[in-house]
């Protein structure tokens, strides 16, 4: 049996100002924080302890995975950052308030926008200060690489490279590892791994500083999942 922990980062501080965020990198909240050492606890207390972590180029899940693991005393185990599992890129609504942004759309919008399968929100430019070309961190990405927007369907595309590529040899590897990143890119690893079709998988809710458990069969067939 090997075992996936799925943790969605803990409140970052964007989350807490109701802001759109995607690919900004903010901080978490003191709030996430204690999330992310309580998910670090209940993995412990559970003895669901990886021997291997993944998580995004964003500081809102690194921190997550460095508090839980901490809480764990596990500081030591491989940690592989992954841009593929960064959250879903949001466009031109990457800083807007959310509350504010649907005031001027209308809520039916703003909801196709965040709730859609393969509907992208509106695009930035390539010379707008959000696009991600500007990051040093993504300088290896190509252009085609580089989002001006995602849609979940996307999101779930580059997550997949991670997937297969990566997340099942360390599997297979050590055991038990743990994915520390986001909302979205966690629906996209659990759409392949429990088949939700596209309709299904935009209502599924992943709640912040949670532990997910899958356990999974030497084919990669899920016997059993559950939250800690």
């Amino acid at each position: 049996m090997m075992r996936l922990v799925l943790l969605r980062h803990g409140q970052s501080e964007w989350n807490k100002a109701n802001l759109f965020t995607g690919w900004t990198d903010v901080e978490l909240s003191d709030a996430g924080r204690s999330e992310a050492a309580m998910a670090g606890k209940l993995m412990k207390d559970a003895a669901v302890e990886p021997d291997c972590c993944f998580t995004s180029y964003l500081r809102r899940a690194i921190h997550t995975a460095q508090i839980a693991l901490s809480a764990m005393e596990r500081d030591w185990i491989p940690m592989i950052k992954d841009w593929h599992l960064n959250e879903r890129h949001y466009g031109a609504l990457q800083g807007l308030d959310k509350t504010e942004t649907a005031r001027k759309y209308g809520e039916e919008q703003v909801h196709v926008w965040r709730r859609s399968f393969d509907v992208i929100p509106p695009l930035l430019t390539p010379d707008d200060p959000r696009y991600p070309g500007f990051d040093v961190r993504y300088r290896m990405l190509t252009q085609s690489q580089l989002p001006l927007s995602e849609s979940l369907h996307d999101t779930v595309a580059r997550v997949r490279c991670c997937w297969e590529e990566m997340i099942i040899p360390a599997l297979h590897q050590y055991g038990t590892v743990l994915v520390a990143a986001h909302g979205n890119s966690l629906r996209g690893l659990i759409m392949m791994l429990l088949g939700y079709t596209a309709d299904e998988i935009v209502s599924v809710e992943i709640p912040t500083g949670k532990p997910r458990v899958v356990e999974l069969d030497d084919r990669m067939n899920v016997t059993k999942e559950y939250y800690l």
